[in-house]
């Protein structure tokens, strides 16, 4: 589970619904003081939220582009149903991130952090010239195919669980099994994002991510820059894979020290560093 420093957005970012076709999406919402270079948006991962992002933000927002990250259907802030998993289909999904990016205007780069990854995956490989809908696509921490088996143990046990006991009950039993990491974000926020996401969407997209096929191949031939961002060790897609996947993509590639599966929060200076320098590159033409 990510955890992000704060839950409060800092000066100059802005919590806000995103109006799109597909219907309202919470988001934070960082503009640059001047003109902006572009827009980026941002998609949480497995049991994350828009605030896994926040400390990237506003370095974003400075270096010029806007910043918009958001909660997805069903996760945080965003509302979803609570027990029909079909809304949640990976595909649904990808419709609702077409919509988002239509919604914030202009052609966005597109960030997916983990499970948001492979969503923005099947996004830019959902439309037929996907340059001409996203400027870019970064997978962060999001790998090739399925997560490793160790994960696809945990993310079943937690589906299942889910079928049985209430959001508190669950939460109760994976703080028992795995009690947070030392933190200065008080535990009770952490509480409150989990028993906001819909069960329903916990279940369908858990699922997914045990049962994703390999779509490299497909993705390699979208005519799009692609950046492949990870830490140094990850337990959710080993770093061997995305390493690989970077290959096949031919992909920029960036590995950021001391970062684990959540780089935007465990080294977020250098993560917005790493990505800014990337999107300036495409800016600029070089």
């Amino acid at each position: 589970m990510s955890r992000p420093p704060t839950f409060t957005p800092p000066p100059g970012v802005d919590a806000r619904r995103l109006q799109t076709a597909r219907g309202d999406f919470a988001a934070l919402d960082a503009r640059p003081a001047g003109q902006a270079k572009g827009t980026v948006l941002l998609l949480p991962g497995f049991t994350g939220s828009k605030e896994d992002f926040i400390a990237l933000l506003r370095p974003v927002a400075d270096a010029g582009y806007r910043a918009v990250a958001v909660d997805g259907r069903g996760q945080y802030e965003s509302e979803g149903p609570e027990k029909d998993e079909l809304p949640y289909a990976q595909d649904e999904l990808a419709q609702d991130v077409l919509a988002q990016a239509e919604a914030v205007g202009g052609t966005p780069h597109l960030l997916g952090h983990s499970l948001g990854g492979q969503i923005a995956r099947a996004a830019v490989l959902r439309v037929p010239a996907p340059e001409a809908t996203f400027a870019s696509l970064t997978l962060l921490s999001s790998g090739p195919a399925a997560i490793s088996p160790s994960q696809q143990e945990r993310a079943t046990m937690l589906t299942d669980a889910l079928a049985v006991l209430s959001m508190a009950e669950a939460w109760a039993a994976i703080q028992a099994l795995d009690p947070p990491e030392e933190t200065d974000l008080d535990g009770d926020a952490l509480r409150e994002r989990w028993l906001r996401h819909s069960p329903a969407q916990l279940i369908a997209t858990g699922r997914q991510l045990c049962a994703e096929p390999d779509r490299v191949t497909e993705l390699a031939a979208a005519p799009l820059p692609k950046h492949v961002v990870s830490g140094e060790r990850d337990d959710t897609w080993p770093i061997a894979w995305m390493d690989e996947m970077a290959e096949r993509l031919r992909a920029h590639r960036t590995v950021v020290t001391g970062a684990e599966h959540s780089p935007n929060t465990d080294r977020p200076a250098e993560t917005a560093a790493a990505l800014i320098a990337f999107w300036d590159r495409i800016t600029s033409g070089s």
